[in-house]
C-alpha cells in the first residue's frame, strides 16, 4: 500500500512563500527546480525568448459536419491524443473571425486548466487545426532559441513544476500567461541546444509519419472491402424477424447497418473463430504501491489514446487479483468498453512495444490474436469506419452504453487473402513502431537536457 507523502523543506521557502503552511506549493517540486537553474552560467525569461504567451479567449463554438466548412478543433485533452482522425470540426467562419484558435508548426501548448501542465509540441499534422482556449500557446522566436529545445525544457523535471506552480510555488486553478511569462529558461551553447531540438523534431517526424501509416492501413482496409461513405437515410424499417434479439433502434442505425453489412460481405468469418480470444479481465482492486521492483505500471483505458500512454499508479505484482489477466500483449487490440457514443468506446488501438507487458485497465477488452500481424491486421478492420460502426452497434444500455465481449466474438469481419492482410498489417505495425520511436526520441531529448542542467547546477 502506498503511504503519506512527506517533504522536508528548507525554512528559507516558507518565508519566500508567505509562511504558507498548506502541502501543495512545496511538494510540487517547483522550488528545488528553480534553485536548480539559478545555480547555472546562464538563464532567460520566458517572454524574452518568445513572441507571444496566449490562449484564443472564451467564446461560444459552432459545430460543423462537413469538412469543406470546417477545421478540426482539438480540446485540451486532445492534445495529447496519438490519433487526431476522429476530431469535431469547427466552423471555419467562426475561426477566420477569431484567429488566436489556430495552432502554428513548433509552437509548445500547455493545458492551462482543469489537469494543469500537460505539454505538446505542434507537429507538421497539427498546424493550422483549431485549439481549445483551455490550452495555452508558447510561440518561440526561432533566431533567440530552437523551437524544439524550448519545448524539451518546458516538459522536463524542471519546467513542468514551475509551470503548474507559478514562478513562487502557489498552486492555482487557471494558468494566465503573465503567470509562467517571467520563468527562467537555462540557456547552454548553441550545439548543446541544437542537438535537444533536433532530437524532438525528429521525433515530430515520428509521429506525423505513424498517423501516415495509420490512415494508410485503414484506407487500404476500406477499399479492400469496397467501402463507400456516402450520405445515409436517418432511420430504416427493419424486417420483424430482425427484431427477436433486440429491440434499441440504434443497433439498426443505417450506419450500423452499413457497417455490419461491409464487414461481411468480403470473405468474412466469425471474429472469435480468428483469435484466440475475447475476453475482458476480471475486475478486482487495485492494490497501489510506490516501489517499481513490487509493482506493475498501470494503464487506464483512456491513456492507451495518448501519443506517449503512461501509467497513472503502479499497482503489485503478488497482490494483485487476477494480474495476469490486466498484462498487455503484442497480440491484442484494445477496445474501450464503455463510455458515451462518439467517445472512446469500441475505439480500437495497439498498446505500444514500452506498454507491452504493462497492466491495463479492466475496462478495456481484449481481441487477443494469434499473433502481433494478426493483431495488426484486425486493428484495422475494427478501426476502420465500418468496423466502428459494426462494433459500437453491439453496445448496450441507454445511460452509460457498454460493450460484451461475446457480442464482439459474434462479429463477422474480412478474412482477406494472406497477401492483402500482411499488407495492412505492414502498415500499421509501422505506425505502431514509429509511434514508439517518437517517443523514444523525445524521452532522450528531454532527458538529455535534464542531466545537462543537474551537472550545471
Amino acid at each position: 500500500m502506498s503511504g503519506p507523502k512527506w517533504k522536508a523543506v528548507r525554512a528559507a521557502w516558507l518565508e519566500e512563500g508567505g509562511r504558507r503552511l498548506d502541502c501543495n506549493p512545496y511538494m510540487s517540486g517547483a522550488l528545488e527546480a528553480r534553485d536548480a537553474l539559478r545555480r547555472l552560467s546562464k538563464t532567460e525569461i520566458l517572454s524574452d525568448v518568445t513572441e507571444r504567451i496566449f490562449h484564443a479567449g472564451r467564446e461560444g463554438r459552432t459545430w460543423v459536419d462537413d469538412p469543406r466548412y470546417g477545421i478540426p478543433f482539438m480540446g485540451s485533452s486532445d492534445i495529447l491524443s496519438a490519433d487526431l482522425s476522429t476530431l469535431p470540426l469547427i466552423s471555419k467562419k467562426q475561426v477566420e473571425r477569431n484567429p488566436l484558435f489556430k495552432l502554428g508548426e513548433a509552437w509548445t501548448l500547455i493545458t492551462r486548466s482543469g489537469t494543469i501542465g500537460r505539454m505538446a509540441y505542434v507537429r507538421p499534422d497539427m498546424a493550422g487545426m483549431a485549439c481549445s482556449e483551455h490550452v495555452l500557446r508558447v510561440v518561440p522566436k526561432p533566431d533567440r532559441i530552437p523551437p524544439g529545445y524550448l519545448y524539451a525544457f518546458l516538459s522536463s523535471r524542471y519546467g513542468v513544476p514551475l509551470v503548474v506552480s507559478g514562478t513562487y510555488g502557489a498552486i492555482i486553478q487557471h494558468i494566465e500567461p503573465e503567470h509562467i511569462a517571467d520563468l527562467p529558461v537555462p540557456r547552454f551553447e548553441s550545439n548543446f541546444e541544437q542537438k535537444v531540438a533536433q532530437a524532438v523534431e525528429a521525433a515530430a517526424v515520428e509521429r506525423v509519419a505513424a498517423s501516415q501509416h495509420r490512415r494508410a492501413a485503414i484506407e487500404l482496409l476500406e477499399a479492400k472491402i469496397d467501402w463507400s461513405d456516402q450520405p445515409r437515410p436517418i432511420a430504416i424499417a427493419p424486417m420483424a424477424s430482425s427484431l427477436l434479439g433486440r429491440m434499441d433502434a440504434f443497433h439498426y442505425s443505417p450506419r450500423v447497418e452499413a457497417g455490419r453489412s461491409a464487414l461481411s460481405s468480403h470473405r468474412s468469418v466469425r471474429l472469435g473463430d480468428q483469435v484466440e480470444r475475447v475476453f475482458e479481465p476480471n475486475r478486482g482492486s487495485r492494490l497501489k504501491v510506490t516501489d517499481p521492483a513490487f509493482g506493475v505500471p498501470f494503464l487506464s483505458s483512456s491513456s492507451v489514446f495518448e501519443l506517449n500512454p503512461s501509467a497513472e499508479y503502479l499497482v503489485s505484482r503478488s497482490l494483485t487479483p487476477h494480474l495476469e489477466g490486466l498484462l498487455l500483449s503484442d497480440c491484442d487490440v484494445l477496445l474501450p468498453r464503455s463510455g458515451q457514443l462518439g467517445g472512446i468506446i469500441g475505439r480500437a488501438v495497439l498498446p505500444l512495444p514500452m506498454n507491452v507487458g504493462q497492466a491495463g485497465s479492466e475496462h478495456l477488452v481484449r481481441v487477443r490474436c494469434h499473433s502481433p500481424s494478426d493483431a495488426a491486421y484486425l486493428w484495422a478492420v475494427l478501426a476502420s469506419e465500418p468496423g466502428y460502426w459494426a462494433l459500437i452497434g453491439t453496445a448496450f444500455g441507454s445511460s452509460i452504453p457498454s460493450l460484451d465481449s461475446s457480442l464482439i466474438s459474434e462479429l463477422m469481419v474480412p478474412w482477406l487473402s494472406e497477401a492483402d492482410r500482411q499488407e495492412i498489417a505492414t502498415l500499421a505495425s509501422k505506425a505502431v513502431a514509429a509511434q514508439n520511436k517518437g517517443n523514444e526520441l523525445e524521452a532522450a531529448a528531454v532527458e538529455l537536457l535534464e542531466e545537462k542542467i543537474r551537472k550545471g547546477s
